[in-house]
């Protein structure tokens, strides 16, 4: 059994939001079969004392508060000419963490997740530096709609982020991107190295339609997005499903309501809420409102790797109709309609509407293919091989 410091820029835990999902079943996987010493970053308040139950997987666990404003990251960034996301996550308090489980466990290797912890990454380890999506590529796509001066700073960091990016892989003994075609397009941006797509899953147990938990009482049609609603990419994507896609489902749905569910949702989502939109905010267990879904949608315009709030849908055996970009890297096989523009996701979602029947049906398909191909232990098999 090794020792392996597993870095990462959120406490994977709980469970709760994309990157912490990813982050919590690689790090459960790794510790089944090895000491893990968990150094990470805390956002928010909650966060700094992580459960007993999480605590227990660990070989020990650091949790650094990170208060940093993103305006005072940013005017470090541009004095040192890095790029912003290297700046907010800059503390010495993490350093001497990192040199701290060093003086007391002897590490073999490190797991290091998302980029921004790479500039903690010891030089005389061998490191599997698990970047999940190419976060240069994201904020180029932001800046193509942004506005001055916030757009030259995103194409600064698409810049500056890519070039990071790629000598971090170039150095590092695996590079961890969550689908194929998030590692050709590293691959396609200048990076090189072992370069290995290990794909995100989904714990179907949990995400069952048939086992206890909270239902939620609405009344149909319910059409359902899910996510963290403080990021922009989501953000942006209620609001346009809110004001190009919703009036058609009003004029053909009598009734229709449109639910935006997730936590830290900011001023522009909750101005959204009104008579047919409903804005919860942060919920005790997401199941309750996938559950009653007549829809589950994902109309991101700017999305990178694979969706969990699309795994999620499926499992639970709901209908989903996906943007391209949603939809892009999960293997749906035909169970999720995919609809590029706000006509196609009118009559895409319509149908579904229209015909119980058949949503039903496109359900249930979804749920066999999530138990088919995307069960964590298949996913994170590929990691064994790396950590050795």
């Amino acid at each position: 059994m090794s020792d392996i410091l597993f870095l990462a820029h959120r406490v994977p835990f709980p469970p709760d939001r994309g990157d912490k999902i990813r982050g919590f079943n690689i790090l459960r996987h790794l510790a089944a079969s090895h000491s893990v010493h968990l150094v990470a970053f805390a956002d928010e308040v909650a966060d700094r004392d992580p459960a007993p139950e999480f605590r227990r997987l660990l070989a020990s666990c650091t949790v650094v508060p990170r208060t940093k404003a993103n305006a005072v990251a940013a005017i470090q960034a541009l004095a040192t000419r890095r790029p912003v996301s290297l700046a907010a996550f800059k503390h010495p308090a993490m350093t001497a963490a990192v040199d701290e489980v060093r003086a007391t466990a002897t590490i073999d290797r490190v797991h290091c997740y998302s980029g921004q912890m790479a500039q903690y990454c010891p030089t005389d380890l061998p490191v599997v530096m698990d970047f999940a999506d190419v976060d240069s590529l994201k904020f180029e796509q932001l800046a193509a709609n942004a506005r001055q001066p916030i757009a030259w700073m995103l194409r600064r960091e698409a810049r500056l982020l890519g070039a990071y990016e790629c000598a971090v892989a170039a150095r590092s003994s695996a590079s961890l991107f969550v689908t194929d075609a998030e590692a050709q397009l590293f691959r396609g941006g200048g990076g090189t190295g072992r370069i290995v797509a290990v794909e995100n899953g989904i714990d179907a147990d949990f995400f069952d339609p048939d086992v206890d938990f909270a239902r939620v009482a609405t009344a149909a049609p319910l059409i359902v997005f899910t996510g963290q609603m403080d990021y922009r990419p989501n953000i942006d994507a209620a609001s346009w499903f809110a004001s190009s896609v919703l009036p058609g489902l009003r004029r053909d749905f009598p009734g229709v309501r449109f639910a935006i569910v997730g936590r830290a949702p900011n001023a522009a989502v909750r101005a959204l809420a009104g008579d047919d939109v409903i804005v919860t905010g942060a919920v005790p267990d997401i199941r309750g409102w996938l559950a009653a879904a007549s829809v589950c949608v994902a109309p991101l315009q700017i999305a990178r790797g694979i969706q969990n709030k699309v795994l999620e849908a499926m499992a639970m055996a709901r209908p989903v109709v996906a943007s391209a970009a949603a939809a892009e890297g999960i293997d749906h096989e035909g169970t999720v309609r995919v609809a590029a523009d706000a006509d196609a996701q009118l009559e895409a979602i319509g149908a579904l509407l229209a015909d119980r029947a058949a949503a039903d049906r496109l359900g249930v398909e979804a749920r066999a293919q999530v138990l088919r191909r995307y069960s964590w232990p298949s996913r994170l098999a590929a990691l064994d091989a790396l950590m050795t």
